[in-house]
């Protein structure tokens, strides 16, 4: 069974985003592969040691500064470190992650300002799974991953 690494925002249970809320994919398709086991949920963040709630984030180039001026690179750095191990560890076909985070962005992020700009860009936990070999999506790309499970 193909197995599908996807950010723990958007398989719902335990809030892990910095406001504390939930962003819960509700699409049928998605609801189907968590009902058939093959999500495999990551939160880089909670991974790296940040706490729920915790101040927001955005990427400053090589960085990620909190809102407060703090930089919690390092904490991005080792859940996105545990993001790829562990999609390794289960053979994932694919990953579905949160569009605009400074972990898993795959194409749009904020730009560092705190104005809420987005620009062009990815998360680092989406960076290192592509470095690895890794076909990332966002949450409204569905149609593709249910295309790639379909060959």
């Amino acid at each position: 069974m193909d197995k599908i690494l996807v950010s723990q925002c958007l398989y719902g249970g335990e809030p892990v985003r910095y406001d504390g809320r939930c962003k819960a994919e509700t699409d049928p398709r998605f609801l189907r592969w968590k009902e058939e086991g093959r999500l495999i949920p990551v939160c880089p963040e909670v991974f790296g040691g940040l706490s729920v709630p915790r101040s927001d984030a955005q990427r400053q180039g090589g960085r990620i500064v909190s809102r407060a001026g703090e930089d919690v690179t390092w904490a991005y750095q080792k859940g996105a470190e545990e993001a790829v191990r562990l999609a390794k560890e289960h053979c994932v076909l694919c990953a579905v992650m949160k569009e605009k985070s400074p972990s898993c962005g795959s194409s749009l992020i904020y730009d560092g300002s705190f104005t809420g700009t987005l620009i062009k860009g990815r998360g680092l936990a989406v960076e290192l799974l592509q470095e690895a070999g890794i076909t990332v999506f966002s949450e409204n790309q569905l149609d593709q991953v249910e295309a790639l499970m379909q060959r």
